[in-house]
């Protein structure tokens, strides 16, 4: 940025700074999710991860600004790039380190069922796509167009903006104690098709961090073995969504 003076590779760069920084909140809440339940926080600390997501969504915010301001600026005092070679190399380099980072954060995230991780992976990938964008905004300057540099630094902003609110959006989810619909039809089906199960009165489940908790309340055929029962279903419960962690079982006898 010092040698070319670019606000779309300035742009870039605070995304990436603030993505770096994003992953401080991610690691403490990681290590608070594995510290056992206490007396004040029965279930345990795994909603950290969600907490750590708010700081992400506001990193991703107060980049964007930075973003915008800058490149306002750049519209109204439009100068030529210089050092394109550098500008063009640094884009390069941006794109392929987020794109790895991205998609080792987004496939972890989904295996172990963090929102946070993957938020934060979304955010990497957007990183990489904005780094490529810093290309043309080099190649606009070097054809003599000195205002493809703030004009791609607003295009950037506003995709920082569609990225934050995707990861708003999966930890509004979260702190709200939203479960994914084919989750709990999986769960549904599983419980509900155990050959004691008269019927389902209630089924609800949570994330905490990325694990699963929940509790379902049904109503069993007389004689049924309420010990085995409960063994069976919640073997099919977890079978269905291998992230249950905890279910309680509220078993009634017709």
């Amino acid at each position: 940025v010092y040698a070319s003076g670019s606000v779309a590779l300035l742009a870039d760069t605070a995304h990436n700074i603030g993505d770096g920084l994003n992953s401080i909140p991610l690691l403490i809440a990681f290590y608070l999710a594995r510290k056992a339940a206490t007396r004040r926080y029965t279930y345990g600390f795994g909603r950290a991860q969600d907490i750590a997501g708010i700081f992400i969504v506001v990193s991703i915010l107060v980049s964007a600004g930075i973003v915008f301001w800058e490149s306002f600026r750049r519209l109204l005092n439009p100068q030529p790039l210089e050092n394109l070679g550098w500008v063009a190399a640094a884009a390069i380099v941006g794109f392929l380190g987020n794109e790895a980072v991205a998609v080792l954060q987004i496939r972890v995230g989904k295996r172990i069922g963090s929102a946070a991780l993957v938020a934060d992976g979304l955010h990497a990938r957007t990183d990489g796509l904005t780094s490529l964008a810093v290309l043309l905004a080099a190649a606009g300057s070097g054809l003599g167009f000195p205002l493809a540099d703030p004009v791609i630094g607003l295009l950037i902003g506003v995709a920082i903006l569609f990225i934050g609110w995707e990861a708003a959006r999966r930890i509004w989810y979260r702190l709200m104690d939203a479960v994914e619909p084919e989750i709990i039809e999986g769960v549904e089906t599983a419980v509900a098709n155990h050959p004691q199960v008269r019927s389902l009165e209630r089924l609800r489940l949570r994330w905490v961090g990325h694990q699963l908790q929940g509790d379902v309340r049904l109503v069993l055929q007389s004689g049924t073995d309420a010990v085995e029962a409960k063994r069976e279903i919640r073997h099919a419960a977890r079978h269905a969504a291998p992230k249950l962690t905890d279910l309680v079982i509220d078993l009634q006898q017709e």
